[in-house]
Formats: structure tokens, C-alpha cells, sequence
């Protein structure tokens, strides 16, 4: 029986390649959409991990929720197509305090805006 790190790396490749290669054009490119949208909702832990570095606290940017509704939304996308119920149930209500705190960043901004003026 072989357990080893090359057994494993060995396995992995050959499954993925099984994987991919029964794909259809269609799905090998929903796929691509799907990495892709998790990909932005990774990059917001990223954006708001570097902008709390910059400011010495926990502080979360107004990009970070951009991010979290682009990636949310495009997950969202590929968890329909898929039929997916964990992706669905998980995205679809995140995209509403996503909305939700945008509206609010925006509003603020409107109020700082009509102050000044």
C-alpha cells in the first residue's frame, strides 16, 4: 500500500485529469466563471487584511464589499447553473448585506457631500 506525498500528488493529477477531461466546453468555462467569482470573494479578505495593516486596526474598506458582492454574485451564478443548493443557500443571502452596507457607505458619503457644500 502506498502512502506517500508522490502516491497522493499522483492521485490528485490523475483525478483531476478524469475530471476535465469529461468536462463540456460549457461547463469547463462555468467553471472557469466559478473560480473566478471565488476568487474576487477571496481577494476581499486580502483587500481588508492590507487596509487594517495600513491603518494599525480592524477596518473594512468600501472595496471589500464591491468584492464580496462581485464574487457573491458570480458564485451565486455558477451555484444556479450547477444546481448546486449548498452554493445557492450559501451566496444568496450574503448579497443582501452586501447591498445593504453599500447602500449605507453611499448614503453616509451623500450626507458628508450635502454638509460641506
Amino acid at each position: 500500500m502506498h502512502h506517500g506525498l508522490g502516491y497522493y500528488l499522483s492521485h490528485l493529477t490523475a483525478e483531476w485529469g478524469k475530471y476535465f477531461t469529461g468536462m463540456s466546453t460549457v461547463d469547463l468555462i462555468w467553471l472557469v466563471i466559478g473560480l473566478f467569482g471565488q476568487s474576487m470573494f477571496m481577494m476581499r479578505f486580502v483587500v481588508q487584511w492590507i487596509h487594517s495593516e495600513k491603518h494599525q486596526k480592524s477596518v473594512i474598506p468600501e472595496s471589500f464589499w464591491y468584492l464580496s458582492l462581485i464574487g457573491g454574485l458570480v458564485v451565486l451564478a455558477y451555484g444556479i447553473h450547477k444546481v448546486e443548493p449548498v452554493i445557492i443557500l450559501g451566496q444568496l443571502p450574503g448579497t443582501f448585506v452586501y447591498v445593504r452596507n453599500l447602500m449605507f457607505i453611499h448614503r453616509d458619503k451623500k450626507k458628508r457631500t450635502s454638509i460641506m457644500e
